[in-house]
């Protein structure tokens, strides 16, 4: 990050050919400063300060004073040589970067090792690889739009996105500058180019798509080239009068403070949004050019803030990782006392890695040597990839679809499993999925497109199962918790001779409302554009059946008839959910049809696979008491009175995972895949039931 650049700029002065001269590189203890403001701001805003939500708007100031600092280095060697050495500028930034940035990898991977779930390392082995190539940015971009990985728990080295977005403005931007330097005022123009066009498409994106939004580089760009811009144009700022020079610096402050504030988790960022603490860092550097007294300089220029400002690339590398493993390494719940002391935590390790490794080694200029520790990290990570921390396992237990096929009564068979499961302590040896296989178990609808994700609003496949020459059709319907059911309804209908229709889609729930969608934070259009064809169908259809299940949730909350939020906490949106249900029912009702409502599954005790991991020798504090593995319960019950009142069949399907309790693994099969999904093998086995309470019934 910019953290990791000199605070040294050029205050140069107009060339006769409108060319920036080579000047003298002085400290800027504002910028050192700056620095501090900016890993403050991030590090108090992980560590979960409420009043600073905002403060990831740290890295935006990061952002504009590494374009910053980066354009003037490169400008002054431009006015001196005609000329960038690329093999130096390379160099100087690998042996800067890389050697703090590798020390905190292979640390991580080792925590990650001893201290988090076993199924969590080789993803973390993988972000490791992406991180060490400066492409995490785009995994974590591309697993944001990915439903299931929505509740997934942060990666411990999720922060380096930053840095791979500032690496790849720096392999462009050199080369960009060298190729238009001999045109004048090149690099202005082709800056305000990059300002107007990355801006334009950050704006779009995070109306459209969030995730690719924040961490994109190309929706970043243009908040490195507006610091780039400052440093072009420094000759200009160096002779801005007193008085707005002080205006620029303190009101420049205030506004990054304010981004801070403000903002939080449900800003659209980064977007226009982003403006607000990219142009405050711009004019507290444009300002601070002339070197005007009285500035905010005063303050950011004193020893606290210096003394972290120097420390701040070390600061910002290690203290997310801190953060995330910490508190299982202490076997302690995260707090915000807890974090604030592995927040200090990892400022001594700045402190120590920055006298210890990242001073003695950045005097020794050689790519070569930066590309070692990029390829020594490269290959950690490869090997960490293949293997996991082994787990103790206990002895076999009994194969719960086999039992369950076999049985003369499927539910009563399957009620001595659950008891009996509910009591066992260790993870059976013939576990189904394995623990680090469960995270990628999901029905074949994914990979044939039948269940949908975020962006798509129309479904033009077929999507049939079961038997496909059946004289009798039903169809599954709703969101990703109707499509946890496939494989037992996909086995069933074959069994029972009926053609299956399955159409499901990400965070899309059966009933007629307008959700707020939180990876897109905007309201959920596609929802209700897929919704209406997929009603449409079945009108069309006239199948025997329709099955609707839904998760009980409602994503990020409901949009009113007014077009208006209505807050998550302390809310009372119930009714609408209830009449959104009715509406749907409406629909969905005509001569000939039966429908039926699947309830929702119970909600395991946080994520199944990583709990069953982390309790591998105690597999019942994994357990949870059957009353509270429901979420909204009250509306769950309104929504099944009112399908009751209309003749609708109501199945509740509690007893396929609980007596009094609900355990994560029952026979030899771990029920959940992850916070609240079915595995396909805990679905499939259930086909029985299915065949007999559902499609058998009907």
């Amino acid at each position: 990050m910019s953290i990791s650049s000199p605070s040294r700029t050029t205050v140069p002065a107009q060339r006769g050919d409108g060319r920036l001269p080579g000047a003298h590189l002085g400290f800027r203890p504002d910028i050192e400063g700056l620095r501090a403001v900016a890993v403050v701001l991030v590090v108090l805003s992980h560590a979960g300060v409420s009043r600073l939500e905002g403060g990831y708007v740290g890295v935006d100031v990061f952002f504009v004073i590494s374009g910053f600092l980066i354009t003037t280095l490169l400008v002054k060697e431009l006015g001196r040589t005609g000329t960038i050495s690329l093999t130096s500028f390379y160099s100087r930034r690998a042996t800067r970067l890389l050697p703090a940035s590798t020390l905190v990898l292979v640390a991580t991977l080792i925590g990650s090792w001893l201290f988090l779930p076993s199924t969590r390392f080789a993803s973390i082995a993988k972000d490791a690889l992406f991180s060490t190539f400066y492409g995490i940015n785009w995994r974590l971009a591309a697993e944001g739009t990915d439903y299931l990985n929505a509740t997934a728990a942060p990666s411990p080295l999720q922060h380096l996105w930053s840095l791979a977005v500032e690496e790849q403005f720096y392999f462009v931007w050199p080369l960009l500058l060298l190729a238009i330097w001999a045109w004048r005022k090149g690099a202005g123009v082709a800056l305000s180019v990059i300002v107007v066009v990355s801006l334009a498409v950050s704006v779009h994106q995070t109306a459209t798509a969030a995730p690719w939004a924040y961490f994109g580089a190309h929706t970043r760009a243009f908040e490195l080239a507006i610091g780039a811009l400052v440093a072009v144009g420094s000759a200009t700022f160096a002779r801005t009068p007193r008085i707005w020079a002080l205006i620029l610096t303190w009101s420049g402050l205030v506004a990054i403070v304010v981004a801070a504030v403000v903002f939080d988790d449900h800003t659209a960022f980064p977007g226009y949004a982003a403006l607000l603490p990219v142009l405050g860092t711009a004019a507290v550097i444009a300002g601070g050019t002339s070197g005007a007294r009285g500035g905010v300089g005063l303050l950011l220029g004193t020893r606290p803030f210096q003394e972290i400002g120097k420390l701040s690339y070390g600061w910002y590398l290690w203290h997310w990782p801190v953060l995330m493993i910490g508190p299982a390494a202490l076997g302690r719940a995260p707090s915000l006392k807890l974090n604030a002391a592995l927040a200090l935590g990892a400022l001594a390790l700045a402190f120590a890695s920055y006298h210890l490794v990242e001073n003695p080694i950045r005097k020794r200029r050689s790519l070569l040597l930066g590309l070692s520790f990029s390829a020594s990290a490269a290959a950690l990570s490869l090997i960490a990839m293949q293997f996991t921390p082994p787990l103790p396992v206990g002895p076999a237990a009994p194969q719960t679809a086999a039992e369950l096929s076999a049985a003369s009564d499927p539910q009563a068979r399957l009620t001595e499993l659950i008891k009996a499961s509910a009591k066992q302590t260790k993870v059976p040896s013939n576990l189904t999925p394995a623990l680090n296989d469960a995270g990628a178990d999901v029905p074949r609808i994914y990979a044939d497109q039948c269940h949908l994700n975020y962006e798509p609003a129309h479904q033009d496949r077929p999507c049939v199962y079961g038997d496909p020459n059946g004289a009798k059709t039903v169809y599954l319907i709703g969101d990703s918790h109707a499509a946890h059911w496939f494989p037992a309804f996909d086995l069933a209908a074959q069994q029972q001779g009926w053609k299956l229709v399955a159409l499901t889609k990400s965070a899309c729930q059966v009933p007629s409302v307008l959700v707020w969608n939180v990876p897109l934070k905007r309201p959920y259009a596609e929802c209700v554009t897929w919704r209406d064809q997929v009603f449409d169908r079945i009108r069309a259809d006239k199948p025997a059946l329709v099955v609707m299940s839904s998760n009980d949730l409602d994503n990020g909350g409901l949009i009113d008839a007014n077009g208006n939020r209505i807050p998550t906490s302390g809310r009372d949106d119930d009714k609408l959910w209830v009449d959104g249900w009715q509406k749907s029912f409406d629909r969905l009702g005509q001569p000939g049809a039966q429908l039926l409502l699947l309830q929702d599954s119970p909600w395991p005790k946080g994520t199944a696979p990583e709990c069953v991991a982390a309790h591998a020798d105690k597999v019942t504090d994994c357990n949870r008491p059957r009353n509270r593995s429901i979420v909204e319960p009250a509306r769950r019950n309104a929504v099944a009175a009112a399908a009751k009142a209309r003749g609708i069949r109501v199945v509740n399907p509690l007893n396929w995972f609980c007596t009094t309790t609900c355990p994560a693994v029952i026979g030899n099969t771990l029920v959940f895949k992850d916070n609240s999904h079915l595995t396909t093998a805990y679905a499939r086995a259930l086909a029985p039931l299915i065949a007999r309470q559902v499609i058998g019934a009907s």
